[in-house]
């Protein structure tokens, strides 16, 4: 019997930022390395617009600022092969036209009795989290959740969902204790315990709005990405998104997470620190090649 080598998936990376503010030097460090290990692999880099959130992505202000995305990413040398400046197989390529897709991953879910409506207000759950490991300093920002409502609506009784997510949070019922493990491609072996690290989350917002983890698992699965490339802040998201891609039946990635570039405090970088936005650096005269190696001075100032 003669054995057919195996089949070789092409890369598939992307870039995916939100426009609801200006690049900043952390973006800047992670979407070099993204770009470069594409291009190491001779591989597609996808562009996608992340603009679901219509409280933070203002209609008025997101095509200027997605035009200067644009503008800051092709500056700092950074091209891509898909998007939604440019089209491609995928499109659209901005997600708050990709509805219907994050919707028919919702009634998968529900007539899987995966997950449940919660009517817990922000404050209900913040009271009630015991999560030590909650950080202000970790953009992975959502609060373990005690399940209140969890054990209102077992698994085997959602038939009777209804069939619109509008006007209640939808949580996903995350297996409790099961170890979810991968191998990060920069970090190593990772290890997050479903229950202990991350509780039931929320993929459907109360305002109708699908939730970052259901839409970012169903793009990537949709637009075939083989690798993402992050930052270790995103390291319980990536569990939770793992349960998401095994629940839809889809194929998971491989996952690359950098080191996070943090301030004089140890505080990360983030849209808040507006110094060092990419528009403010170009400005101030510094080059491409000193914002890619994310070693930047600023002058002091009396």
């Amino acid at each position: 019997m003669t054995l057919s080598a195996p089949k070789i998936i092409p890369y598939c990376g992307r870039l995916a930022p939100s426009p609801t503010g200006l690049l900043h030097l952390g973006h800047a460090r992670t979407f070099w390395i993204a770009a470069e290990r594409a291009r190491e692999h001779h591989g597609t880099l996808i562009l996608r617009n992340e603009d679901l959130d219509p409280q933070r992505c203002r209609p008025e202000f997101v095509d200027a600022m997605i035009q200067a995305m644009i503008e800051d990413l092709h500056w700092l040398g950074i091209d891509w092969t898909e998007g939604p400046d440019i089209g491609g197989p995928f499109a659209p390529y901005s997600q708050s036209e990709r509805r219907a897709y994050y919707l028919d991953a919702w009634q998968t879910l529900r007539d899987r009795g995966l997950i449940y409506p919660c009517t817990c207000s922000r404050k209900d759950v913040a009271q009630s989290a015991s999560a030590p490991n909650d950080s202000p300093n970790d953009s992975d920002d959502e609060p373990l959740y005690s399940g209140k409502c969890r054990a209102n609506h077992a698994a085997d009784a959602l038939s009777t969902a209804p069939c619109d997510p509008r006007g209640v949070n939808w949580r996903f019922r995350v297996p409790d204790g099961e170890e979810i493990s991968f191998t990060d491609l920069h970090l190593g072996p990772q290890k997050l315990i479903a229950g202990r690290d991350f509780g039931d989350f929320i993929l459907w917002r109360r305002d109708d709005v699908p939730a970052y983890q259901l839409a970012v698992v169903v793009d990537d699965a949709a637009m075939q990405i083989t690798e993402v490339v992050r930052g270790a802040d995103l390291l319980r998201s990536t569990a939770r998104q793992i349960l998401l891609f095994r629940a839809l039946d889809l194929p998971i990635p491989a996952y690359y997470h950098c080191d996070l570039l943090r301030d004089e405090s140890g505080i990360r970088l983030a849209k808040r620190h507006d110094a060092l936005s990419i528009r403010k650096l170009r400005e101030m005269g510094f080059t491409p090649e000193q914002v890619r190696a994310g070693k930047i001075v600023m002058p002091k100032t009396t």
